[in-house]
């Protein structure tokens, strides 16, 4: 059975990364973008190199009808989505007292709703399939919180929560459900971080360096393989040994 996959947030950084790992093992792909399509065609063609199908489609994952609309556009034209990756992600980070309403809804929409949103639309699919493979992108910080994220943590724990009990709802289905949580990660989000902070950062980490995007790409790539197929509802982290 061709597999297809659905990577939300993949123009850029580990969702890139994770969208050419698929393609490397032969899966059709859909390269999720809010805004940049032609980020997210770049990619596409990065995937096509592997001789197989790339739909770029830009909609807004927090958004349940555009995540609807873009789930049946994928059927009509590909066919059933048998993987989701449900990487799309933001931050806006700040301490609690000076946080906004506005900034921790916005967080936990596009973190965690968007992974409600996505899932809800794809599992029934995978179910009538009888096959499927859904991994969630959390973080470190959903495990062991960090000082100003909080509305960032609140949504990569509840991305681990929601994996756990996903996973025992759709196991009967042959459907696994397992979440990531990279720990600092080369990409957009870590690159504006002055030097004093990555020092201090890589000090805690036993391998004394950042991921790289296609290191935690590569875990993911087995997530969604039939290799991984007795494995679901795990967290497993990709931090090279952080300690916080």
């Amino acid at each position: 059975m061709k597999q297809i996959a659905i990577v939300t947030g993949s123009s850029r950084g580990i969702g890139a990364a994770i969208a050419e790992n698929l393609a490397a093992q032969g899966m059709d792909v859909v390269i999720n973008c809010r805004k940049s399509a032609e980020q997210g065609e770049a990619v596409a063609e990065k995937c096509r190199a592997h001789g197989v199908e790339a739909l770029v489609l830009p909609w807004d994952v927090a958004d349940f009808a555009a995540c609807e609309a873009s789930v049946n556009t994928i059927v009509e034209k590909m066919g059933v989505p048998t993987v989701l990756v449900n990487n799309a992600g933001i931050t806006q980070d700040g301490l609690l007292m000076r946080m906004t309403e506005g900034q921790f809804d916005a967080v936990i929409n596009t973190n965690l709703k968007s992974t409600y949103n996505m899932t809800k639309l794809c599992c029934p699919l995978m179910m009538k399939a009888r096959y499927g493979r859904i991994i969630n992108i959390s973080s470190v910080a959903g495990v062991y919180g960090n000082a100003g994220q909080a509305n960032y943590a609140a949504a990569k724990a509840g991305m681990i929560g929601f994996t756990k009990a996903v996973a025992k709802e759709l196991g009967s289905r042959n459907i696994t459900v397992n979440a990531v949580a990279p720990g600092f990660v080369e990409t957009d989000m870590t690159k504006d971080l002055n030097d004093a902070i990555k020092e201090a950062a890589q000090k805690n980490i036993a391998l004394k360096r950042f991921a790289k995007p296609e290191e935690i790409a590569a875990l993911v790539g087995f997530l969604a393989s039939p290799a991984a197929s007795y494995i679901t509802s795990q967290a497993i982290l990709v931090d090279g040994g952080m300690a916080l």
